[in-house]
Parts: C-alpha cells; sequence; structure tokens
C-alpha cells in the first residue's frame, strides 16, 4: 500500500516540487487550499489529475483535524506560511496567527488525532537574521529582525518543543533562500529575472530594487525538496540545515540576470529607499555539512545555472504574453 502525504501549501513554489516528488516515489498525495484562496493552481497544472485538495485553513484547528481524520496520512508537510518578509511589518498579527500559531494547531491536530504521523516544519535561514556567526549552522543563535522570522522561530520551537515532549517524529528544516522559475514575483530573484525579460522584450525601462548589497545563499527549489524528503525517511526526526553554502548580492544577481541577455545591468537598475527593509539582514550563508553526513545530500544546480534557468522561463512566459 502507497504512503499517504499531505501538504499544506501545495499551491506554491516548494509544494509544487515537493508533490512532484512524492509522486516519483509512489505516494498518494493529498493538498490542503484556503477556503478563500485566490492562489492559481498554475504550479501544479500538471498533476492536479494525480492528487487530491482538501479545503481547510491553518487558522481553524477543527478543519485540521477533519482532514487528518479523513486522509490518515503516513506524513505531514507544513508549507504552508505567509512567507513576504515586507508584508510582515504590514501584517504582524497575521503572519504570527499563520506561522506560528498555525503549526502548533497542525501539531496539536496530529497529537490528538494519530502521534504516529510524521510532521515536517518548514524553518527559515531569516531566523538567524544578523547573526555574527558564519556560516549558519544547526546550533547558531538566533536573531530574528522581522515579524516574519519572529514567527518563525516560534514555529521551530514548538515543533521540536512536541518532538521531545510527546514523542513525535517532528522535523524542522532550516531551509535557505530557494529560487525557481515558480517563484512569486514579489520576492527579488523573481522581480528580478521578469524583469530582464520585460526589459529585453522592450515592455520596461528600469528596475527598481532596495538593498543590492544583501547577501544572501541562493540555491535551487527542485534540489531543497529532495531534502526535505530524505529527512523525512530517516529513522529519527532532527533539524537539519539545506544550503549551498555560497553567498551572493542582490547586484551579483541581477548582474547575471542581465548578462544573460547581454544588457549591463548598470544601466536598468535602480535603487529606491522605499524598498530598504526597516532591519535589514545583510548576510546569510549556510552550513549544510550535517545534511551532507546524515542524509547524503548536496545541491546540484549552481547559482549561475539557477539564474540562468529563471531568466529563460520568464524570457519564454513574456513572449507568450506579447
Amino acid at each position: 500500500m502507497s504512503k499517504k502525504a499531505l501538504i499544506t501549501g501545495i499551491t506554491g513554489q516548494d509544494g509544487s516540487y515537493l508533490a512532484e516528488i512524492l509522486l516519483e516515489h509512489g505516494y498518494e498525495v493529498h493538498g490542503i487550499v484556503r477556503w478563500a484562496s485566490i492562489d492559481k493552481f498554475d504550479r501544479i497544472e500538471t498533476i492536479v489529475d494525480k492528487i487530491r485538495l482538501h479545503q481547510a485553513d491553518l487558522l481553524d484547528q477543527n478543519s485540521i483535524m477533519n482532514i487528518l481524520n479523513e486522509v490518515q496520512p503516513d506524513e505531514v508537510y507544513n508549507l504552508a506560511a505567509q512567507s513576504f518578509v515586507p508584508t510582515s511589518w504590514k501584517q504582524p498579527i497575521y503572519t504570527g496567527e499563520v506561522n506560528a500559531i498555525g503549526v502548533t494547531r497542525i501539531l496539536e491536530a496530529i497529537r490528538l488525532t494519530n502521534k504516529k504521523i510524521k510532521f515536517y516544519q518548514a524553518s527559515s535561514s531569516e531566523m538567524f537574521g544578523n547573526t555574527p556567526e558564519s556560516p549558519q549552522n544547526e546550533e547558531t543563535r538566533f536573531q530574528p529582525c522581522s515579524p516574519y522570522a519572529v514567527s518563525k522561530v516560534y514555529a521551530h520551537y514548538i515543533t521540536i518543543n512536541y518532538r521531545d515532549r510527546y514523542d513525535m517524529f517532528c522535523v524542522s528544516g532550516i531551509l535557505f533562500n530557494h529560487e525557481s522559475p515558480r517563484r512569486g514575483e514579489e520576492f527579488v530573484t523573481r522581480k528580478i529575472s521578469l524583469a530582464v525579460a520585460r526589459i529585453k522584450a522592450g515592455l520596461q525601462k528600469s528596475l527598481k530594487l532596495g538593498n543590492l548589497d544583501a547577501r544572501r545563499d541562493w540555491g535551487f527549489a527542485g534540489d531543497y525538496m529532495h531534502a526535505v524528503y530524505v529527512m523525512m525517511q530517516q529513522e529519527k526526526p532532527d533539524t537539519f540545515v539545506i544550503a549551498t553554502g555560497v553567498s551572493h548580492s542582490v547586484e551579483d544577481f541581477c548582474k547575471a540576470a542581465f548578462d544573460y541577455v547581454d544588457l549591463d545591468w548598470g544601466k536598468y537598475v535602480e535603487v529606491d529607499p522605499a524598498l530598504i527593509r526597516p532591519a535589514e539582514v545583510n548576510h546569510l550563508v549556510g552550513d549544510y555539512s550535517k545534511a551532507k553526513r546524515m542524509l547524503g545530500w548536496q545541491p546540484n544546480v549552481s547559482f549561475e545555472q539557477l539564474v540562468e534557468m529563471m531568466v529563460k522561463s520568464d524570457l519564454e512566459r513574456v513572449k507568450k504574453r506579447k
């Protein structure tokens, strides 16, 4: 009998890649979508006939328990979140309700229905904030610099608490920035790749960005979701940092993206002070040696390949729209 997996956030970038990976491994895949969701299903359109979608909300514990009782999954992957850092400053209470208390609702629902269900929590490198330690690993102290990061720290620790207190299989993956052609257009990497495609096509004249010096450890979302799958196949639950070990600045990303279409990024990029975050996190780079040692995992897609993949995809999108 095939395993059953339940994914929150299945319509997002990570959820779509993870669903594909689980299907490849013979899982029966179920996903949660919100009742009032305005999410588009374009990321899962190629597999939508192979999965089952259910309506629920992380703000409503009863709806979560009902689905757990109905589906009876072997594994639950929580990828749902208010995941945009700037929005967390505008909606801090909602961000906390979804990202922090929402995780507690899932964990409590699992505890009350079936403690044998394996649980994965999507933690974030943003939890490290402006820690002086570099690179960051599983033992690095958190110094969150935004409501989003604070909510993720709560979720991270409540996951560990349920693991220890109730002997539940609760895994936390501290994933550094991971991108793909499926990334939301509000995120800086996709904002850049789409702008490059539009500028190349003559549909846009310039690109406004915030802090060009901010450095991130960018990897490919498909690689990272494979790591998530492997984490859940271990005998014992644990916490793992997933990263590439290499950081690049926003300026580096711009240069690589514009270079791909033979344009000088400096002629098109403008710094807009209004786009600079309050309490900006300046430098994040991860140490994934534990994941490499215990999971046998390492990234396959390089930074240059990732940028090329995203720009190429957006060039095709713009061409179709045009």
